[in-house]
């Protein structure tokens, strides 16, 4: 199975990345603060602590698009609710990072950027929701899409006459109304 292989590359490039967006930002803070620099008047000492602290914001973020892309990969199903939000928000990012670093830094960055993007898409893809929700129903305990309730096929065991039956629904079966009241 090749998708989890690409789950634990996506995992092991993001927490790359961030590592080393979080010490780029925190370098460059490093820097503004040394060299007393200053942008359309800001306060240096503004402009080194807001570095840092975006270094720190977005290291966490795509931390924890990595830890959603390694669960992904150790379970083997499609991230669903706020993982799937996440890692759709870390492909949009990618895809502006690129069109970005293509003009600020080069060719080189705007391809590493687009083989993550490609990466983080083939998790989210690759994956069918489908059969996520079967493996969650076969861990319930309960065969998935063959219930009456999946549309699929009862076994037409007794159960299912009973319930017929009692639904008024079965062969012969007075139409079900009130109850007929009884004599003291």
């Amino acid at each position: 199975m090749v998708r989890r292989p690409v789950a634990w590359l996506t995992a092991i490039v993001l927490f790359a990345e961030a590592i080393g967006i979080a010490l780029v930002n925190w370098y460059m803070g490093i820097v503004v603060d040394r060299q007393d620099m200053s942008l359309a008047g800001l306060d240096p000492a503004v402009m080194s602590t807001s570095s840092k602290v975006a270094g720190l914001v977005f290291g966490l973020y795509f931390a924890f698009c990595a830890v959603v892309a390694l669960r992904v990969g150790l379970r083997g199903r499609a991230p669903s609710g706020p993982g799937r939000l996440l890692l759709l928000s870390a492909a949009v990012v990618h895809g502006l990072l690129g069109a970005f670093t293509v003009g600020l830094v080069g060719w080189g960055a705007f391809a590493f950027m687009m083989v993550v993007l490609a990466l983080i898409v083939l998790v989210l893809v690759s994956y069918d929701p489908r059969e996520t929700a079967v493996s969650d129903a076969k861990a319930d305990g309960g065969p998935a899409g063959d219930g009456p309730a999946d549309g699929g096929p009862t076994d037409g065991g007794p159960s299912d006459a009973a319930g017929d039956e009692a639904a008024g629904g079965g062969k012969g079966a007075a139409p079900v109304g009130p109850p007929a009241p009884t004599a003291p």
